[in-house]
């Protein structure tokens, strides 16, 4: 196989949820530093990097789902998951939905004029973070990246 091969990295059965999945995770990263960075000192710019990272994060993590359902279907040939595979699949699924609520809550104080973000964003934030990491750390060891 070559490396350079277009066709190679294309339809490869799992490459493109591998390279995919990074996107989303430095987003919702990011966007979150953005956010403590805006307790600390609150500005429009800021306020405005965190809303279009979260945004590029929620966008970008249906794609990276979508594609590993896609290498578990080409893969697996769609076989019923267990251990790490499903915990991975399952935390992927709760990493997404939190993803997407944070969003939405940024979205929500965007529309509204003179609004206030909520208490309670950054403890979800923050607690989504642990999930992300966790769910990332599994593709990782599913992949051979974190094998010793």
């Amino acid at each position: 196989m070559n490396p350079f091969d277009p066709r190679s990295v294309l339809f490869a059965k799992h490459a493109q949820h591998v390279v995919l999945i990074h996107f989303p995770i430095a987003l919702y990263v990011a966007g979150v530093t953005f956010d403590l960075l805006t307790v600390w000192k609150p500005s429009r710019e800021l306020a405005a990097a965190v809303y279009y990272n979260l945004t590029a994060a929620a966008i970008t993590a249906l794609p990276a789902v979508a594609t590993g359902v896609v290498a578990w279907q080409w893969q697996l040939e769609g076989k019923r998951l267990k251990g790490v595979l499903l915990l991975h699949l399952v935390l992927g699924l709760a990493s997404t939905a939190v993803i997407w609520l944070v969003w939405w809550l940024h979205f929500r104080i965007r529309r509204t004029p003179g609004g206030n973000l909520t208490a309670y964003r950054l403890p979800l934030e923050l607690l989504a973070l642990p999930l992300v990491a966790l769910t990332g750390h599994l593709g990782g060891f599913l992949s051979g990246v974190n094998n010793g």
